[in-house]
């Protein structure tokens, strides 16, 4: 239970929280110089903070975390759902999907056959750790890949933000599943089978149609205070997950589609609620690791260093590259973009997190579960989050990122502004329209140049303006006028 002496006054308490998101901030400005996910660091934060470190601070409720966790997860899946182009993980999708739920379930399997034979398990209690470890975290991967100005060729990228983003469910699943047949191994094992695709069918539904309801009731509802909208879309994401629970769905599966129908639509208010729940993203994220690094004990952690180094390499070189091997075999990529994707495996908040849900069933094996999860996660982030970039250039994968200056002007969707939309266009040097003065264009009726950003600076156009090529031009209009604007300035 949470060890906090009674006789603690709540200024002391606010200030202890505030210090400690503070460090949590200003420890992610130092992991881009390490080049670790700044998850990491805010593991590091609640360790330092907690009862062996200079913080002091006891902590032992894994109900607690659990509970945490679970909201947590939800905001950090809708938001990463917000975040989700559906035109560019829809040539990916099929492999996506393939990985993020046949990859699981193979990561789960090989996990627990070297769990049998190198560590003693018995086979209930190897696949149970397989599956808590075998989900795969896109914050982590990307995270990475920023601190180092990489970004990723061809398909990789779309697909490793499919996976990561949608593997979680699966691995929840299997966990719960696995606790069951733990704390009754005469249930059937075919008797959890039905219980997937009920989980999996009603959590797809439910996402997809609560997906639609939260556009129309943004769109329609009338807020008299703008504040108000964000309050609304927090209370949508968890009614749609505990909906979706309650009638015997996945609610992790559900609230990360709602995101990507959201994320994918027009609805008032779009710009300032993605900001909203990425912030609150943020939070949660930090919440959660501060809170799973107040859990855990460092002196837990010395008796299964050797035992979590061997399931680190093994969970890397093996289990890893052959679940993907195994589900990319028609997926159309190179043997290259096939390693680079075993590689790209970095384990997160998820597996930690599920690591406590032995530990509040009284599971056998659960501490020490709890603790080689949390080892391997470290590990495998600073080893693999570490080499990514070194791996992505020796395999010519890599491609330097893209940063395009932000304009000082943004176009926010209110209630009588649905069918009009900001776009930011480049033009290319091999445009017709470089060199051409606007009025000269014949741009579409409705089509309006609000701004160019060039060589660092801001203009505000008027019909004699030449668009030089390298422009950044911000136009606002109607798609489809938006669409012929984007012809014209950019062939």
């Amino acid at each position: 239970m949470l060890g906090i002496a009674t006789g603690i006054t709540t200024h002391y308490l606010v200030l202890g929280v505030s210090l400690l998101l503070l460090a949590s901030v200003l420890a992610s400005k130092a992991s881009e110089r390490l080049g670790v996910p700044a998850l990491l660091m805010f593991l590091f934060v609640g360790m330092l903070a907690g009862s062996e470190g200079p913080g002091g601070i006891h902590f032992d409720d894994p109900h607690l975390v659990r509970l945490l966790g679970t909201f947590a997860l939800a905001y950090i899946l809708f938001a990463g759902g917000l975040d989700t182009d559906w035109r560019s993980v829809r040539p990916v999708f099929r492999s996506g999907i393939i990985l993020a739920t046949a990859g699981v379930l193979l990561t789960a399997a090989f996990v627990a056959a070297f769990a049998v034979g190198a560590l003693g398990f018995t086979w209930l209690q190897g696949l149970l750790l397989g599956s808590v470890i075998s989900s795969t975290d896109a914050a982590a991967i990307f995270a990475v890949l920023r601190s180092r100005r990489v970004s990723l060729k061809g398909q990789l990228k779309p697909l490793l933000e499919l996976e990561s983003a949608s593997n979680d469910p699966m691995a929840i699943f299997l966990t719960i599943t696995m606790l069951r047949l733990v704390g009754d191994p005469t249930a059937s094992w075919w008797s959890a089978f039905p219980s997937f695709v009920r989980q999996m069918l009603i959590g797809g539904a439910m996402g997809l149609l609560l997906g639609k309801a939260v556009i129309y009731l943004v769109n329609r509802v009338r807020l008299e205070y703008e504040g108000l909208y964000p309050v609304l879309t927090m209370a949508m994401v968890l009614l749609i997950f505990g909906t979706t629970e309650t009638i015997g769905g996945n609610g992790f599966l559900a609230v990360y589609l709602a995101g990507v129908v959201l994320g994918n639509a027009d609805f008032i208010h779009k710009r300032s609620l993605e900001r909203f729940h990425d912030g609150l993203s943020w939070l949660m994220q930090i919440a959660m690791f501060m809170t799973l690094g107040l859990q855990v004990f460092p002196s837990h952690l010395a008796p299964v260093i050797g035992s979590g180094l061997l399931l680190s390499v093994f969970l890397m070189l093996a289990a890893r590259p052959l679940a993907v091997m195994i589900c990319l075999v028609r997926s159309g990529l190179t043997f290259r973009e096939k390693l680079l994707t075993s590689w790209a495996g970095l384990r997160g908040a998820v597996p930690i997190v599920l690591a406590t849900f032995p530990m509040t069933a009284g599971a056998p094996q659960a501490e020490m579960i709890f603790n080689l999860v949390f080892f391997v996660v470290i590990t495998t982030v600073l080893l693999q989050g570490r080499t990514l970039t070194r791996v992505a250039r020796w395999l010519r994968l890599d491609r330097p990122i893209r940063l395009r200056p932000r304009m000082p002007l943004e176009f926010e969707r209110t209630a009588g502004s649905l069918r009009t939309s900001m776009m930011e266009l480049v033009v290319p040097p091999d445009s017709r329209a470089a060199g051409q003065p606007i009025i000269h264009l014949g741009l579409p009726a409705g089509a309006l140049v609000a701004m160019i950003q060039r060589n660092g600076e801001y203009l505000v156009p008027n019909g004699g303006t030449e668009f030089q090529p390298g422009d950044v031009v911000l136009v606002l209009g109607e798609k489809k006028v938006l669409e012929s604007t984007k012809q014209l300035l950019t062939t």
